[in-house]
């Protein structure tokens, strides 16, 4: 009885779990992630690299700089294709998704009057600025003593 009560509780905290939004926002994402990644791999390997292909020559640079060591290939072409690709795809996600997006945003706003948010300051920084500000303020227009800042030197010292 005791276990079946506490396979109840179990499956209860389960169901919870899986129905918060944040969940279920998550698998969306994934699947929609998924199927992006398809449209940005045919572009990247449709049409960005066989254009590199048709300016370079290659469709890849996976023969270039091949170091042979002791019978072991050492391909930094290989890498060198992965950063390529890498660089097409943020470009092509950039470029195709986020900018015009942003912009789309941007118009959006502007026509139903939202202002951009601004930034808040962090603390610190705040705190930095005003002591920095405090103490030039506090040097502009006087020549500072001994006296006046607490320090002494011994005769034949020169301040720095």
């Amino acid at each position: 009885m005791q276990l079946l009560s506490t396979v109840n509780a179990m499956i209860k905290g389960f169901k919870e779990f899986i129905m918060k939004g944040n969940v279920m926002d998550l698998a969306v994402a994934v699947i929609i992630g998924a199927a992006f990644a398809k449209i940005v791999n045919a572009l990247v390997e449709s049409v960005l690299m066989p254009a590199i292909s048709a300016i370079v020559g290659s469709p890849n640079f996976d023969n270039f700089a091949v170091l042979t060591l002791r019978g072991n290939d050492l391909k930094f072409g290989v890498l060198l294709t992965a950063i390529v690709n890498f660089l097409l795809i943020a470009a092509a996600v950039y470029f195709c998704l986020v900018m015009p997006m942003n912009k789309m945003i941007e118009r959006r706003n502007r026509r139903l009057g939202i202002q951009p948010a601004e930034e808040e300051a962090d603390p610190n920084t705040v705190l930095l600025t005003e002591i920095r500000d405090a103490l030039t303020a506090g040097r502009i227009g006087t020549a500072a003593t001994g006296a006046e800042t607490g320090r002494h030197e011994a005769p034949g010292n020169t301040a720095l």
